[in-house]
């Protein structure tokens, strides 16, 4: 993940970035040693897409290397939406056959189904209403659809909500980061890194932003 984290293309985050940092660096003394050597805080968030395409992405990305995923996304979107993401209606019309020709495995061919229903059936809400929403009520509604879990969940808030709470204590960049800022013996468990990341509150965000970026 630290590899996403660190872009620099789309729109600036809806917080104070030099609150967060000046916040962080209050709170705790280690994080302040990450944070000088890092520098600037350039989180951008992604373009903004509808929750239809922005999860189709992050279920063709899954599990995958990146390449590869840039390659099958691409041929996603030429054969069914004309070098754009489709409509959940083009996804759900189109045989698997069609689906499975571009390089989708057949547990994605299921979760983009999956995700197509649950967006025309409103189960998924527009980007607005999310916007509108509190985190947990976002994952809640997102995780709800076949091959997104909280850790997808949690991607959108960051990359494309642009939320600044945000600590996903299961993933290996942001655990991996924090190994090598506060020197833990191994890699931490995500309990441990909740548990530190309450100081960091209400501003976990910036904190996971600058652990991903201590791997680079």
């Amino acid at each position: 993940m630290a590899g996403r984290s660190s872009r620099t293309l789309g729109a600036e985050v809806r917080f104070d970035a030099g609150e967060a940092v000046s916040h962080l660096r209050g709170r705790d003394a280690k994080l302040a040693l990450l944070i000088d050597r890092v520098g600037t805080f350039r989180l951008k968030l992604d373009p903004v897409a509808t929750p239809f395409a922005a999860l189709s992405e992050s279920i063709l990305y899954q599990q995958i290397t990146g390449r590869a995923a840039e390659t099958i996304a691409g041929r996603f979107r030429d054969r069914l939406g004309n070098g754009r993401f489709p409509p959940p209606e083009r996804v759900l019309e189109a045989p698997d056959a069609v689906l499975r020709e571009v390089g989708i495995s057949r547990p994605k061919v299921a979760a983009l189904r999956d995700l197509a229903a649950k967006t025309l059936d409103g189960t998924v809400p527009s980007m607005r209403r999310l916007g509108a929403m509190n985190d947990e009520e976002v994952v809640e509604r997102l995780t709800v659809v076949r091959g997104i879990g909280r850790w997808t969940a949690e991607m959108f808030l960051i990359f494309r909500l642009g939320r600044p709470d945000v600590l996903p204590i299961d993933d290996y960049g942001v655990r991996k980061g924090f190994q090598r800022t506060f020197r833990t013996r191994g890699i931490p468990e995500p309990k441990s890194v909740a548990r530190r990341g309450e100081r960091w509150r209400p501003f976990r965000t910036v904190a996971s932003w600058y652990l991903w970026r201590s791997l680079e």
